[in-house]
C-alpha cells in the first residue's frame, strides 16, 4: 500500500466560526491568486452589498499578508449580516492556525471574540421576551 506524501503547503487549514445562528466552516489554502468561494458562490455574488463584502474579508484587509490564499467557505443558518460576522470569525481562526503571529492584530480587532448576544427567547405570559400584556384597570 502506498502511502500519499503531502507537502504542508498543499494541505489546507480548516475553522469555524459563529454568530448568532449562523455557522461558517472556512478552508484557506496558499494559491497563487486571491479567491474567496462561498457556498459555490463568488463572494462578489453571495454577499450583496460593499459592507457585508468588507465585514467578511476584513480580517485579511487587517492582518495585511502578501500570500494569496484560496478561502473555500460553508456557512449555515442565521442572516446575512450574521453569516459575515461568522465567515470573519473563521477566516480570523484559520490566519491563526496559519500563522501564530497575526494572532495579537486579530485579536486586537476583535476577530477572536465570538459575539455572544442572540435573541432571547420568548417567555409565557408574554408577547415577546420582555413586552407584557397591557394592563387593563376596567
Amino acid at each position: 500500500m502506498a502511502t500519499a506524501t503531502i507537502k504542508k503547503e498543499d494541505r489546507y487549514i480548516e475553522a469555524v466560526g459563529r454568530r448568532k445562528t449562523a455557522i461558517a466552516r472556512a478552508r484557506i489554502t496558499p494559491g497563487t491568486k486571491m479567491s474567496v468561494i462561498i457556498n459555490g458562490k463568488d463572494v462578489n455574488d453571495y454577499f450583496p452589498t460593499q459592507a457585508l463584502r468588507t465585514v467578511a474579508l476584513e480580517a485579511f484587509l487587517k492582518v495585511g499578508l502578501t500570500t494569496q490564499f484560496v478561502v473555500t467557505i460553508v456557512v449555515k443558518g442565521g442572516g446575512i449580516a450574521g453569516q459575515a460576522v461568522a465567515v470573519r470569525h473563521a477566516i480570523s481562526r484559520a490566519l491563526i492556525d496559519y500563522d501564530i503571529n497575526l494572532r495579537g492584530a486579530l485579536k486586537k480587532e476583535g476577530f477572536l471574540k465570538r459575539d455572544p448576544r442572540a435573541k432571547e427567547r420568548r417567555k409565557a405570559g408574554f408577547v415577546k421576551a420582555r413586552k407584557r400584556k397591557q394592563w387593563s384597570k376596567r
